[in-house]
């Protein structure tokens, strides 16, 4: 007698950036049998077109673009300070908070140093 077992499907699904040692792990254990496909719900997008964005936008204030473009930087608050032009840490701090504004002066040193639109530093 002769028994025939069909193997089961494996799945595997894999979210974000697949790294190609992965792949090529995965295609010397599956061989022709690997299959690749597409996450439909992996469509690009413009972010800056979506309502997360928008609402996001509406909340950040010439303050919180400094604290973001400076986080993004790995920059402390005083080195933002010495960049532009020898600002103490704390003025910084208070126009990261909106506690002090933003000169015209200052905003184009942003724009300038983060390669920005200078109107996201005026309110």
């Amino acid at each position: 007698m002769l028994a025939v077992v069909k193997t089961p499907l494996t799945k595997i699904r894999i979210k974000g950036r697949v790294p190609k040692k992965l792949i090529d792990l995965l295609a010397e254990e599956y061989g022709n049998a690997l299959q690749i496909t597409p996450d439909p719900e992996d469509e690009k997008l413009d972010v800056f077109q979506t309502d997360w964005y928008k609402n996001l936008k509406k909340r950040l204030s010439p303050g919180s673009y400094i604290k973001v473009f400076r986080q993004n930087r790995n920059m402390t608050q005083t080195e933002l300070g010495k960049a532009l032009g020898g600002l103490p840490r704390q003025q910084v701090s208070n126009m990261e908070n909106g506690i002090r504004p933003i000169s015209k002066k200052t905003a184009l040193k942003l724009a300038k140093l983060f390669d920005v639109s200078v109107e996201k530093f005026i309110s």
